[in-house]
């Protein structure tokens, strides 16, 4: 006798993900471990990456568009020094170089000219598409094609903690924003390099950390108390 799929709760779910895996794993097993017919993510953690990670069940895949749309705040680490190929703690070190000189009050300037309205020139290792192809399958061959700069807003870029190499730092920013880029300009900026060496994303919209669940607790659940913790779509916000 075959067994009978419950339906697919409507919804948000809030995930604190890990770092060390992608948000299509993140999908994957939530919706293998709660056998669901349709689950789609609100906007894409690196695998490095760790925070606030929408998932959006049955009817709540319709939301995506308005959730990724949201401003998102994140905590970075800045690692000056070193240049990476991917602009991340990720990537090959292309260059290191001497930070002994550089004070924090230097730091603080670099990061104020990127405060406001600015250009960012899109990573190589990214998930922008060029002719259907993400960028990273074509870096991962070697190859750089040309990329058009994005107008983005950041409306926080603020100073944390200060330390050398790594400094923590706090962004606030409109969607298609690059964290890692960011670092990276501050670095040519100071003459010393830069990359991200960590990144934990705090909000996404209307939507905060505070109110996930790591994965591993989510996962250990049963389904009523899985479907326990869905958003409806009415009291979203979205």
């Amino acid at each position: 006798m075959e067994k009978t799929l419950l339906p697919d709760p409507d919804g948000i779910l809030l995930v604190d993900k890990p770092a060390g895996i992608t948000s299509h794993d993140v999908v994957y097993r939530i919706r293998r471990t709660f056998q669901l017919k349709k689950v789609g993510h609100g906007g894409t953690l690196d695998p490095a990456a760790t925070g606030l990670l929408i998932m959006l069940i049955g009817k709540g895949t319709k939301l995506s568009n308005s959730i990724m749309g949201g401003d998102k705040v994140y905590d970075g680490i800045m690692r000056l020094g070193q240049t990476t190929t991917t602009q991340d703690a990720e990537g090959e070190i292309l260059e290191t170089r001497d930070i002994s000189g550089i004070t924090q009050e230097q730091v603080l300037e670099a990061m104020a000219k990127f405060k406001g309205d600015i250009y960012q020139l899109p990573p190589m290792v990214s998930a922008l598409k060029k002719d259907g192809v993400p960028l990273y399958k074509l870096a991962r061959k070697g190859e750089e094609i040309e990329r058009k700069e994005r107008l983005v807003h950041i409306y926080r870029f603020d100073m944390l903690d200060f330390g050398m190499p790594d400094s923590t730092v706090r962004v606030k920013c409109t969607k298609g924003t690059y964290i890692r880029t960011l670092c990276y300009d501050v670095g040519q900026v100071l003459g010393c390099g830069a990359h991200l060496a960590g990144l934990r994303r705090l909000s996404s919209g209307k939507l905060s950390v505070d109110n996930a669940l790591p994965l591993d607790q989510i996962l250990a659940m049963s389904r009523e108390e899985f479907e326990k913790l869905i958003i409806p779509i009415a009291e979203s916000g979205y």
